[in-house]
C-alpha cells in the first residue's frame, strides 16, 4: 500500500515515526487543539484555589516540592515530505506529588511487569490483596493526603500545563513511563499512536478495573475512532466517573 511505502520511507529519516495521519484528520486535530488550550485555560483559573489548597496540603505532610516531575513518552505530529506522522517522544510530565522523598521506583515497575504479563498472583502480592482493581493501590510509598489526591485523580491536575504547552491533549491514552514501554509486547505499541491525554475511553469505561490488554485495547479503539463528539463526550463523562471512585482503589 502507498501509505506502508511512505511511512517506511520516512522511518528512514525518523525512526521515531509511528505511523501516517490520514489527510482528512487536519481539521479534526486543529479544533481539538484549540479545545484543548480553551478548556484548560478556564479549569486552570477555575481550579486555581484548589490547586493552592493541595499544594499547601503536601507542604505540610511532607517536605519536600509540591510537583513530581517525571519522564514520560508520548507522540507529537510532524511533517516531512509533505506527509504528517505521529512521533514517538519524551516529555517531562507534571503531577502534583503523592509520595515521600526518594521512593523507590522498583516497586511500581516490578508492578508493571506483572500487569502487562497479566500475573495475577503477584499483582495480588504486591496489592496485599485480592483487589480487582489493576492499580497499586496498598503502596508504602504514598503520602496521606497523596491517598486521596490519587482516588479522586486531582494529583493530575498539574497537567493542564502539559496541555497548554502542547505536549498533551485533554483527551487521549495515558503517557506511559520509558520503563513500561521497554515492556511492551509488539501490539502495545499501537496505543502510543496519538498524543497522550488526562482522560480518555480507557478511563471513563474502565478506570483500572481492565486487565492491561484491556486497557490497552480500549486506547486502540479510540485511536481508530477519534472524533471532536467523542472527546467531548469522554471530557463530560470524567467527572461523574471520578466522584464515583470506582477502580480508583
Amino acid at each position: 500500500m502507498q501509505s506502508e511505502a511512505d511511512l517506511d520511507l520516512i522511518q528512514q529519516y525518523d525512526p521515531d515515526a509511528l505511523r501516517l495521519i490520514a489527510e482528512d484528520l487536519g481539521g479534526y486535530y486543529l479544533a481539538k487543539r484549540v479545545l484543548d488550550i480553551l478548556v484548560a485555560s478556564i479549569l486552570l483559573i477555575f481550579l486555581s484555589p484548589l490547586m493552592l489548597l493541595i499544594a499547601l496540603s503536601i507542604k505540610i505532610y511532607s517536605p519536600g516540592p509540591v510537583f513530581f516531575v517525571q519522564e514520560r513518552v508520548g507522540s507529537k505530529r510532524q511533517t516531512r515530505r509533505k506527509k504528517s506522522y505521529w512521533k514517538r517522544v519524551t516529555f517531562s510530565c507534571y503531577k502534583f506529588r503523592t509520595m515521600h522523598l526518594n521512593a523507590d521506583s522498583s516497586i511500581h515497575q516490578a508492578y508493571i511487569k506483572a500487569l502487562i504479563n497479566n500475573d495475577r498472583e503477584q499483582i495480588h502480592s504486591l496489592q496485599g490483596d485480592a483487589s480487582s482493581t489493576h492499580k497499586l493501590v496498598h503502596d508504602s510509598r504514598i503520602t496521606r493526603p497523596g491517598r486521596l489526591l490519587r482516588k479522586l485523580s486531582l494529583d493530575e491536575l498539574p497537567q493542564l500545563f502539559n496541555v497548554l504547552r502542547g505536549d498533551m491533549s485533554l483527551v487521549g491514552p495515558r503517557p506511559a513511563i520509558p520503563y513500561e514501554v521497554e515492556m511492551y509486547k509488539p501490539w502495545h505499541l499501537q496505543r502510543l499512536e496519538t498524543q497522550p491525554g488526562i482522560t480518555g475511553l480507557q478511563q471513563v469505561i474502565s478506570r483500572s478495573t481492565a486487565d492491561f490488554d484491556e486497557q490497552v485495547q480500549l486506547d486502540i479503539e479510540y485511536i481508530h475512532q477519534q472524533t471532536l463528539w467523542l472527546d467531548i463526550k469522554i471530557m463530560l463523562r470524567t467527572p461523574l466517573v471520578i466522584i464515583s471512585t470506582r477502580g480508583a482503589g
